[in-house]
């Protein structure tokens, strides 16, 4: 058997887009009812912790905090929670993106396989082709990075919340540039996922809509379970 040297695989991911590693759209990684829960809730912390820190200010000492700063602090704990239960659900679940697909940087099968999905996009947003669906390598190795961002933030915060003196000033500025990360991840992301919505994909439906997301749980029940499929297109059960 002739293998492609991994020049040659580059060649083809860039002239034939999404061809390597592609899945059917009728194949792709479902979602779970649980997944689509922390994904929300843990959205609608973020976006509270960014926007939040843009408005109050540090009590000076003997003042009380106000009611938002405190609001910013507990949500902020409860954000490491969220995420801690997160990154605990992604070692359990079953059938849904796995760590490998989340972050793919130490397999250089699984990097080919994220820029060919990307090149595939790119291609689909050139021909306003809302109808490609790639094979889910770009979107999962985003996530896993907004994830390691989220995780970043949630915990300097906690240690902001729990510890002061020369801790709590590095830990400061190591908060600030992560937020400053996150405020890029999240423009960046509902950039994408805003631009797929107008080209007529049902991307953000398919994320958010927990009515759905029950449906399909049900239906995925009364099927038998089937190999799922991985980016760098191995089986795996």
């Amino acid at each position: 058997m002739n293998l492609l040297s991994p020049k040659q695989i580059a060649r083809r991911a860039v002239l034939a887009p999404g061809a390597l590693y592609r899945r059917a759209a009728t194949h792709g990684v479902s979602r779970s009812q649980a997944t689509r829960v922390l994904h929300l809730v843990l959205l609608l912390a973020v976006l509270h912790q960014v926007i939040s820190s843009k408005i109050i200010h540090r009590p000076l000492p003997g003042d009380a905090p106000s009611t938002l700063f405190m609001l910013h602090e507990y949500i902020g704990l409860a954000s490491l929670g969220i995420v801690s239960a997160f990154w605990l659900w992604a070692l359990v679940r079953h059938g849904e993106t796995s760590f490998a697909n989340l972050f793919p940087w130490l397999s250089p099968r699984r990097i080919l396989a994220v820029i060919d999905d990307g090149v595939g996009h790119l291609h689909a947003v050139l021909r306003r082709d809302a109808s490609y669906e790639g094979s889910g390598a770009l979107a999962s190795a985003v996530h896993g990075l907004g994830l390691l961002v989220v995780t970043a933030m949630a915990a300097t915060g906690t240690v902001l919340f729990f510890f002061g003196g020369l801790v709590w000033h590095y830990a400061m500025s190591l908060h600030r540039v992560i937020a400053n990360l996150m405020w890029a991840y999240l423009i960046g992301h509902a950039g994408i996922a805003t631009l797929h919505h107008l080209l007529g994909s049902d991307m953000l439906r398919r994320m958010f809509w927990i009515r759905r997301g029950i449906t399909l749980t049900a239906e995925r029940s009364q099927n038998a379970p089937a190999p799922s499929q991985d980016y760098a297109g191995t089986s795996r059960r």
